[in-house]
């Protein structure tokens, strides 16, 4: 196997900069000098990205960042012991010791083994004692070996038994844990040996499953029968979490159990004493008092907030699929199709073509498709609302409002309604003592039947009619648009699409979109031109920003450059997220500048009476574009107004290039 680390890969007592990125730069150079990466910058700004998560500084002068990246040819580690401390997030102050743990994107599971174990190794005082008083490179690489040499499991099984000889006047507490972390290298194992000696110098026997990338050996379920309490210690979630159910739980993210495992192991023991003490909740009604719990904290406009993007979320899925089947059926049956569909389908087959012959009949085919996938829109939509308020008992519910809705003409707008009532009805039902016999029966029957009884019914007595008279009035509005109401609706979109890249509102605007889009035809093409409108504003802001960098390179940082190579696929493919980079580095200049351009590209749509058929795509999907001349025109007005205006901002407010005051000290590497 391949040598993690060399000489080569080792730094003594050099002053790598002031900052995580100027360091994690370094290391990176290192890693791709000694013919184990392809790139610095790709290497970097995954590791980069990585770093942002979370922060991989932990007590005792250390700091582990690492990363997957396709970049990596070979895993690799290099180290760094630093002249100039620099802050990686620890409590207890900067770092002295970087591992800069670099792994390739299919690392095989003995590598993981190994990366994973030094990380373990690194919580141990007398070896980072010896890394600092070590005198050369040579010195450091023969010190990692020999903790990679060790036996694996070693470490973490003799700790999770009691010290040697102790004595008890009673049996300890048990206590078993599970660590997790994203990327399951260092992490996962370090807070795994954390707790474990924490729990040995305080008697106590714990016992960890390691939830990481080299594997998982999952907990014996008798010793999980016995436990006092369990301790997570996550920030994904937890594989098997049922097998859990019913103990005190301490919920926490890793790095907390990195960083005061000794305050998690008492926190335990205290929950294990304690009878009301948060459980690691069963399914049905205990989840919904366990999630009731949780989301205690949030503001009635969060919660709506959050159901309402889970629904579209869920929706998006049957729409992509549906609308460009509807869009390629039209591109070989023409819009006549609609008329004829049903009957080519069930008529004719490849041995008996209708009249018109293949193109019909696979035009036939693909519309159908598209249209019966469309068709889930409202009950997805509802369903998926309820979902995010209720968990699994309010999908059933939820469907059966959307269908409601969409049976009574209520569209969209009554979908979000129906699914609302459905998950706040399903919720409270929930929550009702019942006794245990009838628990199991709670998620599967009385739930769903429940709360499809009274919340569809009230869509059918009290809210449908309303609403679809509403639904109906809006579709005419649209239909009437024309001239200067039309521009300022594409001005209205633009802005929204690129407000937030993604976020809620530009959600909005999309589901607005997206749920008109099945109502379109060759008479009534206002829900066409919403789509287009919406489609081509929300291309513009990574589009802007890729722009942006070649224009002037000098205003935008190394990674923010390579970000803006992968912005030009993002954006030509509609992926408004592929400006969020510039957006989070700097949200008041890069947000207002991608509003201008999307303000503008909108207006240009509608005035000029560009549709889309297809829900996503950008130009990927260019056959199914009404005006494609002038969808390229508008999106690239807006694409060069954004882009001047951003480096207009940033020259205004910036007086020298980033890389002047982000570059780190002079350093051979």
């Amino acid at each position: 196997m391949t040598q993690l680390i060399t000489p080569q890969l080792v730094t003594l007592d050099q002053n790598l900069g002031d900052s995580p990125a100027d360091v994690i730069r370094v290391l990176a150079g290192k890693v791709a000098a000694s013919g184990r990466a392809s790139e610095v910058e790709g290497l970097f700004a995954d590791a980069f990205a990585r770093e942002q998560k979370t922060a991989t500084g932990v007590p005792g002068g250390i700091a582990i960042p690492h990363c997957r990246s396709a970049a990596v040819q070979e895993p690799a580690l290099a180290m760094a012991r630093l002249s100039h401390k620099v802050d990686f997030g620890a409590k207890d102050g900067p770092a002295d010791l970087i591992f800069f743990i670099a792994a390739p994107d299919g690392a095989d599971q003995e590598h993981l083994k190994l990366l994973s174990k030094l990380a373990r190794s690194l919580i141990k005082k007398d070896f980072t004692a010896a890394l600092r008083a070590a005198a050369t490179e040579q010195d450091i690489v023969d010190l990692v070996d020999g903790a990679l040499a060790d036996k694996p499991a070693a470490a973490p099984a003799a700790a999770a038994a009691p010290a040697a000889g102790t004595t008890t006047t009673s049996a300890p507490k048990r206590i078993v844990a599970v660590t997790a972390c994203p990327t399951g290298i260092a992490h996962t194992y370090m807070a795994a040996d954390s707790l474990v000696a924490a729990a040995k110098e305080m008697g106590v026997d714990l016992q960890v499953e390691t939830q990481g990338s080299s594997g998982a050996k999952p907990l014996d379920p008798a010793v999980i029968a016995a436990a006092d309490a369990v301790i997570f210690a996550v920030d994904v979630d937890v594989r098997g979490k049922e097998r859990f159910a019913g103990k005190p739980v301490i919920n926490a993210p890793v790095k907390r159990g990195i960083d005061e495992p000794e305050k998690m192991v008492r926190e335990a023991l205290a929950a294990a004493e304690d009878p009301h003490a948060r459980r690691v909740p069963h399914s049905g009604a205990e989840e919904q008092a366990e999630r009731a719990e949780e989301e205690k904290g949030e503001h009635i406009g969060q919660k709506l907030k959050r159901a309402l993007l889970t629904g579209v979320s869920y929706m998006i899925p049957f729409v992509a699929g549906g609308g460009l089947l509807i869009a390629l059926g039209f591109l070989l049956g023409g819009y006549e199709i609609t008329e004829v569909a049903d009957k080519v389908v069930l008529e004719n087959n490849f041995g008996n073509l209708p009249e018109g012959g293949l193109a019909i009949y696979l035009g036939a085919v693909l519309f159908k498709i598209g249209a019966l996938s469309m068709g889930f829109l409202v009950p997805a939509l509802a369903g998926y609302i309820a979902y995010a308020i209720a968990d699994r008992p309010g999908i059933a519910p939820g469907f059966v409002a959307g269908a409601v809705s969409g049976f009574m003409g209520a569209g969209f707008l009554g979908g979000i309604v129906g699914g609302l009532l459905a998950g706040y009805i399903a919720h409270l039902i929930g929550t009702w003592q019942v006794p245990r016999w009838l628990r199991g029966l709670m998620p599967v029957v009385i739930i769903p039947l429940l709360a499809s009884i009274v919340a569809s019914g009230l869509m059918f007595l009290v809210l449908g009619g309303p609403i679809a008279g509403l639904t109906v009035a809006l579709n005419n509005w649209l239909t009437g648009m024309s001239g200067a109401s039309a521009v300022v609706l594409g001005i209205i979109l633009g802005l929204m699409m690129c407000f937030d890249l993604g976020g809620p509102v530009n959600k909005v605007a999309y589901a607005f979109a997206v749920a008109g889009l099945s109502a379109g035809s060759a008479d009534n093409q206002a829900p066409w031109l919403i789509m287009g409108t919406v489609m081509a504003a929300g291309m513009v802001p990574p589009l802007a920003m890729a722009l942006a960098t070649v224009l002037n390179k000098k205003l935008f940082s190394l990674a923010e450059r390579e970000n803006g190579k992968a912005a030009w696929l993002l954006g030509a493919s509609f992926i408004s997220e592929g400006a969020i980079p510039f957006a989070a580095a700097d949200p008041l200049r890069v947000i207002p500048a991608s509003m201008v351009g999307g303000a503008l590209t909108g207006a240009l749509c509608m005035a000029t009476g560009v549709t889309s058929q297809a829900p996503h795509g950008g130009l990927f999907v260019f056959f199914a574009i009404g005006n494609l001349p002038m969808f390229i025109i508008a999106i690239v007005a807006g694409m060069v107004v954004s882009a001047l205006a951003v480096i207009a901002l940033k020259r205004f407010a910036v007086k020298k290039p980033v890389e002047a005051e982000a570059a780190p000290a002079t350093v051979s590497v």
